[in-house]
C-alpha cells in the first residue's frame, strides 16, 4: 500500500466514525496535529503510534506498515487556491522577510527547523470573531562556517 492509498483509507475510516483529529489523536496518544500530518501521508509513525492508528480505525497491517514508511515530502509549487491554504501562502509571502529578519536578530544566521518542530492548533474565543491561534515552535538551526 503506498501513502496515497493509506491516506485515502485513513480519511474514509475517520469520517465514517465522525471523528476529530483531537478525539482520534487523544484515543492513539500522539498530537493531532502530528496525527493529521502522518495519516496525510507527510511524516512516517514509529511503529506503536501506527498499529494505534491502524487499530482505533480497524484497518489492517498494510496501513500500519504505510504509516511507518519514510515519506517524499512532495508538494504542489503552484499558488495555492484554498482560501486556508492562501491565507497561510498569503502571511509566509507578507512577513517571510519579516520573521527572517527578527528570528535572525534575535538567534543569529540560520534557521527554524521543521524536523525538531512541532505545532499546535488552538481556538481563542473573541467578541469581534473567534481565532485562530498557530504555535510553531522549532529549534534554532545556526549556519555554520569550515
Amino acid at each position: 500500500m503506498n501513502k496515497e492509498a493509506m491516506t485515502d483509507a485513513i480519511v474514509s475510516a475517520k469520517t465514517e466514525r465522525g471523528l476529530t483529529w483531537e478525539e482520534f489523536g487523544k484515543a492513539v496518544g500522539v498530537s493531532p496535529v502530528w496525527l493529521a500530518s502522518a495519516c496525510l501521508g507527510m511524516n512516517s509513525a514509529p511503529e506503536e503510534s501506527a498499529v494505534a492508528i491502524a487499530n482505533h480505525l480497524n484497518l489492517g497491517d498494510d496501513v500500519a506498515k504505510a504509516l511507518q514508511q519514510y515519506p517524499t515530502k512532495v508538494w504542489d509549487q503552484t499558488v495555492p487556491t484554498d482560501p486556508l491554504i492562501y491565507r497561510l501562502y498569503e502571511v509566509v509571502g507578507v512577513y517571510g522577510d519579516t520573521l527572517k529578519e527578527v528570528i535572525q536578530e534575535k538567534f543569529g544566521d540560520g534557521i527554524m527547523s521543521a524536523i525538531d518542530f512541532s505545532m499546535e492548533v488552538d481556538k481563542e474565543e473573541n467578541p469581534k470573531g473567534d481565532r485562530v491561534v498557530l504555535t510553531l515552535n522549532g529549534k534554532f538551526l545556526p549556519y555554520k562556517s569550515w
